[in-house]
């Protein structure tokens, strides 16, 4: 799935955020410490950076028709 650019509940712009989430996050930050900062305090916001999955690599290793 792909980070969607603005919310989709409030609208607020977050798409810009994810690289620096992500990065934040796989060097052992704690994701709420990560979001608090990035100014993601809506939980409508959160919920779509904590729901993300990347799954990016696995659908390209299917062959296209």
């Amino acid at each position: 799935m792909i980070i969607p650019v603005r919310c989709f509940s409030c609208g607020k712009p977050i798409a810009q955020l994810w690289e620096e989430f992500k990065k934040r996050t796989n060097e052992g930050e704690d994701s709420k410490e990560a979001m608090d900062d990035l100014g993601l305090e809506r939980y409508c916001c959160r919920s779509i950076f904590l729901g993300q999955v990347d799954t990016l690599e696995l659908v390209n290793k299917f062959k296209k028709f």
